[in-house]
């Protein structure tokens, strides 16, 4: 528990050390959601125009059901409902590369930040030591993004890959004439198969970035390297998995309350001119409290890779399927 304690302070150390990743983070992702709604809003343009409903009623829905409402409505008319697809493949394509982008950067910060950190498992947190792994600036920020971009890129092409198949494959189950007696026929625990399939992929797709870099690798490099993290290192990975999982758990129910108590709020009358404001204001502290965790976990992740990194090294070349271009950072 001592050595779980002690990754810990080291990621947290490291996450609040670079805190502008937290806030270039909260904004990249901000961006992203803010394109995706763009075609969205714009489907429901095209549906009031289309079949005269009202932009205002498809509006106020939930957003899956503003989807859902949309797409439905379009399939009558394919042309426009092509035009649609087009402007949202087109935006979601663009927002991930650009994501994909950021992220580049804020793994090589915290790669950087950790390679000048002092050891801090048995002593306390001094400004010094806050000081000592931080490692952020504009300049290496832009040039660490455009340095492993392409190599983010092809991974979470893979990533998107990986997502489709097990989308369809979830698709495949569910209709499937041969798994009406089988158990896997239950519609709740195919749900659960594709949740713990994404969550694993996630993990995996995470531990890559980290290696590549950390060690400079490729993204086949990497892969297998994370593989052999992973076998090597699988108690203390499912330790600090478990524990992000239940601060995320217990953040997400702490804003969903927040979230209700100001929705209420906002019915009252003359009160729900300043629930507007203080709405907005506690949607950016979630967003960055959220993305806190986040880089908090991917720097945790870290320090367990840096720690059993040379074991890790040597494990994938025994199988063969490291690259000799990888060098260590």
């Amino acid at each position: 528990m001592s050595s779980l304690k002690a990754t810990f302070k080291h990621g947290v150390l490291l996450a609040a050390a670079n805190w502008q990743t937290t806030l270039v983070q909260s904004v990249a992702h901000s961006l992203f959601r803010l394109l995706i709604a763009v075609p969205t809003i714009g489907g429901a343009f095209f549906v009031a125009l289309v079949i005269g409903a009202e932009p205002s009623g498809l509006l106020t829905l939930e957003w899956r059901e503003m989807v859902t409402t949309i797409v439905t409505a379009l399939l009558s008319q394919p042309f426009v409902l092509a035009a649609f697809l087009l402007a949202l493949a087109t935006v979601v394509v663009g927002g991930a590369l650009f994501m994909f982008l950021v992220k580049a950067g804020t793994m090589s910060t915290l790669a950087d930040g950790a390679r000048a950190v002092s050891p801090v498992e048995h002593s306390p947190l001094y400004i010094s030591a806050l000081a000592s792994a931080s490692a952020f600036s504009v300049d290496a920020f832009i040039e660490n993004s455009m340095r492993y971009f392409s190599r983010f890129a092809r991974l979470g092409i893979m990533l998107m890959v990986v997502y489709l198949l097990l989308a369809a494959g979830l698709l495949e189950a569910s209709v499937s004439d041969r798994l009406t007696s089988s158990f896997l026929s239950n519609p709740a625990l195919l749900t659960a198969f594709f949740v713990v399939g994404i969550t694993l992929v996630n993990l995996l797709y995470l531990l890559t970035q980290i290696v590549i870099v950390v060690d400079d690798c490729g993204v086949t490099a990497a892969a297998w390297r994370s593989l052999a993290f992973l076998r090597l290192d699988l108690h203390r990975v499912s330790q600090v998995f478990g524990v992000m999982l239940v601060l995320e758990t217990l953040a997400t129910g702490v804003s969903l309350l927040a979230i209700g108590a100001l929705s209420f709020i906002s019915f009252v009358p003359f009160l729900g001119l300043v629930a507007l404001p203080v709405q907005l204001l506690a949607w950016l502290f979630r967003s960055v409290v959220f993305q806190f965790l986040a880089l908090t976990g991917v720097a945790t992740y870290l320090t367990l890779y840096r720690t059993c990194g040379s074991p890790v090294v040597h494990a994938a070349r025994r199988t063969g399927t490291d690259e000799a271009s990888c060098s260590r950072g």
